[in-house]
């Protein structure tokens, strides 16, 4: 199955179809009918992570081939656009690409909104310059910091100002929108804080549009998921980060499904997550689906280039589901160097 990263699914196209015709979001959950008429294909709503949305998208299609009286919708409005939409109510599932945060947590319990948090992939964060950048080869967490932290804004202008012996030339920066997930851990990672950066860089919650953006520029240089490289990888070069700590490898580590799974390549490794609400789950479509999802997992992330969990950790996000486990493990909290078998044995074991 190859990976078709789309700017918006044809599911997600239904969805926007019903509200556009003023259709409320529980008559799209029944199918639409009117008192007394035969019911329709009921509906499961996702929205939230451009950086889960291929897996989601991936999963609803192969649900949908197998289930025919569901119909699946996945949008694009970045993580944190996702939360807000959760916690009020108006979505069943969020995709994440954090854990939810202290905030979100905090809005979603004065609205009734409990969920069931359940990592769905590894993800890494990729270093992505144009192919014609001759002489950024690697770079440090610290040259990161150098170039996207908050006081860099309207300083740190060239290649040369990152490190000596690079070009004299205007440096022009990519990067997730700030309702991204991948904004807000590419933030915590590298200068220490989520959502404090620089603000004066070419930004999107469209990483579609970041690779774009970096293939058309030969000073470029942005961040993007990794399985949006994969996918693109005529079209970009990978820069290896060196995180200076030699008990996760020394010098410069590339991303790969390898280095990522395996926690080498550090800081920017990360788990991706589905937020399920108690309240949709009480629907069967909302259940099956959800099922389905746990199940097939593996299977569809390895396809559409994302870093499979494993059978082990599979194994314990399904008892997760399975016993309805409410709340974050991550209490409001980023993941930066987190060890998912770990954390969720551990949950397991209380």
């Amino acid at each position: 199955m190859k990976l078709h990263i789309r700017h918006i699914s044809l599911v997600a196209l239904f969805a926007i179809t019903l509200v556009a015709c003023g259709q409320s979001a529980q008559d799209a959950r029944t199918g639409g009918a009117a008192p007394g008429a035969a019911a329709g294909p009921t509906l499961v709503s996702l929205d939230g992570s451009s950086t889960v949305f291929p897996i989601s998208e991936a999963v609803a299609e192969e649900f949908q081939k197998a289930d025919t009286s569901v119909r699946v919708t996945v949008g694009i409005s970045g993580t944190g656009g996702g939360f807000q939409k959760f916690c009020r109510g108006e979505i069943d599932i969020s995709d994440a690409s954090r854990p939810i945060s202290a905030t979100e947590i905090e809005a979603c319990s004065k609205a009734g909104i409990e969920y069931i948090e359940l990592p769905v992939a590894y993800d890494g964060i990729a270093i992505a310059v144009n192919p014609k950048n001759t002489w950024a080869d690697k770079m440090t967490v610290a040259e990161l910091k150098t170039l996207w932290a908050p006081d860099a804004q309207g300083k740190v202008k060239t290649w040369s100002q990152v490190r000596k012996g690079w070009p004299n030339r205007e440096i022009h920066l990519f990067g997730a929108g700030v309702d991204s997930g991948t904004y807000d851990y590419f933030t915590e990672a590298v200068n220490g804080k989520a959502k404090a950066s620089r603000g004066d860089f070419t930004s999107s919650e469209d990483d579609n549009v970041l690779v774009q953006g970096i293939s058309n520029d030969e000073l470029a240089l942005g961040f993007v998921p990794f399985a949006y490289f994969e996918a693109n990888r005529g079209k970009l070069k990978l820069v290896p980060v060196d995180d200076a700590k030699a008990d996760n490898g020394n010098g410069a580590i590339m991303p790969s499904a390898e280095t990522i799974r395996d926690g080498t390549y550090q800081p920017l490794s990360r788990p991706i997550f589905l937020y399920v609400s108690t309240k949709a789950n009480a629907r069967p479509e909302v259940q099956k689906f959800v099922e389905f999802y746990v199940k097939n997992a593996e299977k569809l992330v390895r396809e559409v280039a994302y870093v499979p969990l494993g059978e082990k950790i599979y194994g314990l996000v399904g008892e997760r589901y399975s016993k309805k486990t409410t709340g974050s493990a991550f209490a409001g909290k980023n993941t930066v160097g987190v060890t998912l078998d770990q954390l969720l044995a551990a949950e397991g074991g209380k």
